[in-house]
C-alpha cells in the first residue's frame, strides 16, 4: 500500500492552496503545512496561509529565513525595485520577481520537516506551464532535487507536483472535481497572489495578470475578489 503521509509547502498563494486541497481530496494524510517567511514584500500571503490552514484543519509551521534579503536583489525582497516592469538585474531574460534558489531551498527545508516527522510525500504547487520562465519550477529541476535530497538524507521522499503541467485555468477547473470543493473555494477567497501585497490586489503585476487570465479562461469568478466585494 502506498504511503500517503504528506506535508505541503504552502505560500498562501493560489497554486499551493489548490495543491493542498488536491492532496486532501486524493486521500493524502497531510501532517502539516510549511510556510516560509523570506522577507517577501507580499508578506500578507503568510497571514493567508495561516487562515487557509485553519480552513483545511491542519497544523502550520512558519520558518523564517534571511538569506534572500541579505544576498538577493530580486524585486520580491527589494521594495525599491519595480516588480511590474523590471527584469531581474542578474538574469535579464527573467522577470524581476525571480528569486534564484527559492524553490530549491524551500523544498530542502520541507525535506527537513518531512524527515523529522517521518513523512513520505512533499507536495508543492510549482508549475512549469505558467511559471514566468522560472528555472526552479521546471520538472527536470524538481526531479533532480528529489534525487539529491534522497541521497543526501538517506531517505525516500517523493516530491509531488500536481499542477506541474497544468495551465492556471486548468488548475482552477480541477477544483470543481474535488469532493472538498467548498472548503477549497473558501480557502481560495483568502489567497493572495499580488506581488505588491495590496488589498485589493494591484491587478498590474505579473502574478495578478496571470491569476486574472486563469479565472477568465476558466469562465468563473475569483473567490478572493468576490469576498472583498462582499466585505466592502
Amino acid at each position: 500500500m502506498k504511503d500517503l503521509s504528506a506535508i505541503v509547502l504552502l505560500s498562501g498563494g493560489m497554486d499551493s492552496t489548490i495543491s493542498l486541497f488536491w492532496a486532501l481530496d486524493q486521500g493524502y494524510q497531510v501532517h502539516s503545512a510549511i510556510s516560509i517567511d523570506y522577507g517577501q514584500r507580499h508578506s500578507i500571503e503568510l497571514e493567508s496561509a495561516k487562515k487557509i490552514c485553519q480552513i483545511a484543519g491542519i497544523k502550520q509551521f512558519t520558518t523564517p529565513i534571511s538569506v534572500f534579503a541579505q544576498a538577493e536583489d530580486s524585486a520580491l525582497v527589494d521594495n525599491t525595485s519595480d516588480v511590474v516592469t523590471d527584469h531581474h538585474p542578474s538574469h535579464p531574460t527573467l522577470p524581476a520577481s525571480f528569486v534564484p534558489g527559492r524553490n530549491i531551498l524551500f523544498l530542502t527545508i520541507a525535506a527537513v520537516f518531512a524527515h523529522r516527522f517521518q513523512v513520505k510525500n512533499i507536495i508543492t504547487g510549482v508549475c512549469q506551464t505558467d511559471s514566468s520562465g522560472y528555472p526552479d519550477t521546471r520538472a527536470n529541476t524538481i526531479k533532480a532535487l528529489n534525487v539529491t535530497l534522497n541521497l543526501g538524507m538517506d531517505s525516500d521522499f517523493e516530491i509531488v507536483t500536481p499542477l506541474m503541467y497544468l495551465t492556471k485555468a486548468e488548475s482552477i477547473l480541477a477544483i470543481f472535481t474535488f469532493e472538498v470543493i467548498n472548503r477549497c473555494l473558501k480557502a481560495l477567497s483568502y489567497t493572495y497572489t499580488c506581488y505588491e501585497g495590496k488589498v485589493p490586489p494591484c491587478m498590474k503585476c505579473p502574478a495578478c495578470i496571470l491569476r486574472a487570465k486563469g479565472f477568465k479562461e476558466a469562465h468563473t469568478h475569483d473567490p478572493l475578489l468576490a469576498r472583498l466585494q462582499r466585505e466592502k
